[in-house]
């Protein structure tokens, strides 16, 4: 049974260059990075140094703050390099693959007689509870933490994401595993949301609640359906999964490897060819964007991940540890004259002055970088309101934030947000100001203050 949630606050960002629902093996790369950045909150104590032979899901690092949670190689290979930044800080790990791959055997894993502190301790030792996030403060779950409730979002609606309806196809095992094992980790439920028409794989799993979901972006965001099915209230944690890395999990349960495999959607308008490929995560970016001829042009960002949350990589880069998505669009760095006061129709707008998007509903763009304004004081104008969903004042909250004031970030409801929900806010801000950071600087204060 399945209840639905229908959002009409949000705003779908239709680009062109959408992936083609076709799958290709990319090249195998040849190198991989682990970037501990990817893990927000995480001080890592390197156990893998430069020269330490590796096997596929053997531990590069551990949290200093728990030294259980093991962050492990995606592949079998040699550590060639460990960049550092200011005060010896580790950027990235830098590991070259082996041309035969073996990996660490965990064993297959018994989730009938398990319970609770044995999952939680395999999925630890075995580098798959990063995967686990919780709310508040959007960081990797504490172990010790029993959550109200865990969420997954089956159902993805930001710009050009991938299909999960279409990647999550052929793996009904290792889904149901992953769910099953999740289970028994909380107290409450397990809450899936699909699209509204959907036939995903998620759909047909037991032990969960399944919650159909239909509007604009963000309806997709996790953060969403946490809010119209249970809101965070202070004292209590909910736990978050991505619904790809759900495939991760269900693996290891059940053949005791870990597969970092994951299937990335390409797309942009930037593309020539858009479509999805198999790969690994933390792989040369490289492997993808060149591989024949797809980049229709030099003068372009790479961005691994979407283009409202997602993080720029050089051509040369790597994938995003949690990235399921590479969007390469054409680098904004040109102004137009009088680009202010004359007709535009080729944007996207909440507004009607001089912007005629909204006669065109159904029209994709090909946009660019450009935030076409600079930054500013914030002009309160009533348009967040128009995109955000949830039950929260994003005006007030971002302003909390900005004055750190504690006890009235509680009040508005930071418990329950992540940056990722206020990429719309951001997106159509004209004072231009950075949401997302200002959400993530808020949220720091919160852990750092109140832990």
């Amino acid at each position: 049974m399945s209840n639905d949630i229908r959002i009409k606050k949000g705003l779908d960002i239709k680009l062109k260059g959408e992936a083609e629902k076709t799958i290709e093996t990319a090249v195998v790369s040849n190198f991989y990075s682990i970037r501990p950045e990817d893990f927000h909150g995480i001080i890592p104590k390197l156990i893998a140094k430069e020269g330490a032979k590796l096997k596929a899901g053997e531990t590069v690092f551990y949290n200093k703050d728990n030294e259980d949670m093991k962050f492990v190689s995606p592949v079998a290979g040699e550590v060639v390099e460990v960049e550092r930044g200011a005060r010896r800080r580790i950027m990235s790990i830098k590991i070259q693959a082996n041309k035969t791959q073996d990996a660490v055997d965990h064993g297959k894993f018994d989730l009938e007689s398990s319970d609770a502190e044995k999952i939680k301790a395999h999925l630890l030792a075995s580098g798959c509870w990063p995967f686990i996030k919780q709310r508040p403060y959007d960081v990797i779950a504490k172990p010790n933490n029993t959550p109200k409730g865990i969420f997954i979002s089956g159902y993805a609606s930001a710009p050009l994401a991938a299909d999960l309806d279409f990647t999550l196809t052929g793996k009904e095992a290792e889904l149901q595993a992953a769910v099953t094992a999740l289970g028994k980790l909380t107290d409450g439920d397990v809450h899936v949301s699909v699209g509204k028409n959907s036939s995903s794989p998620l759909t047909s799993l037991n032990g969960v609640k399944t919650h159909r979901v239909s509007g604009p972006h963000p309806s997709g965001n996790v953060g969403t359906l946490i809010n119209k099915v249970d809101p965070i209230n202070k004292g209590e944690i909910v736990w978050t999964v991505n619904a790809q890395d759900l495939i991760i999990i269900g693996e290891l349960l059940l053949t005791g490897k870990f597969n970092p495999e994951r299937i990335v959607a390409l797309a942009g308008s930037a593309v020539e060819k858009p479509r999805y490929f198999k790969t690994k995560m933390c792989s040369e970016v490289a492997t993808i964007i060149y591989d024949k001829g797809i980049a229709k042009e030099n003068h372009v960002r790479v961005i691994s991940g979407n283009v409202l949350t997602g993080r720029e990589v050089k051509p040369d880069g790597f994938l995003g540890y949690y990235s399921n998505l590479i969007t390469i669009i054409p680098e904004g760095d040109d102004y137009e004259l009088f680009g202010w006061n004359k007709p535009v129709f080729d944007k996207v707008s909440t507004t009607r002055a001089l912007t005629f998007s909204w006669l065109q509903p159904n029209k994709k763009y090909a946009l660019d970088t450009n935030t076409n304004g600079e930054h500013r004081a914030f002009v309160v104008t009533g348009n967040y309101e128009e995109v955000f969903p949830l039950d929260i004042y994003p005006m007030q909250i971002l302003k909390a934030c900005m004055y750190q004031d504690l006890d009235e970030m509680e009040a508005l409801g930071m418990y329950e947000v992540a940056p990722e929900d206020f990429a719309l806010t951001e997106f159509i801000c004209i004072s231009k100001q950075p949401h997302q950071k200002i959400i993530r600087e808020g949220l720091d204060l919160m852990i750092k203050e109140i832990g």
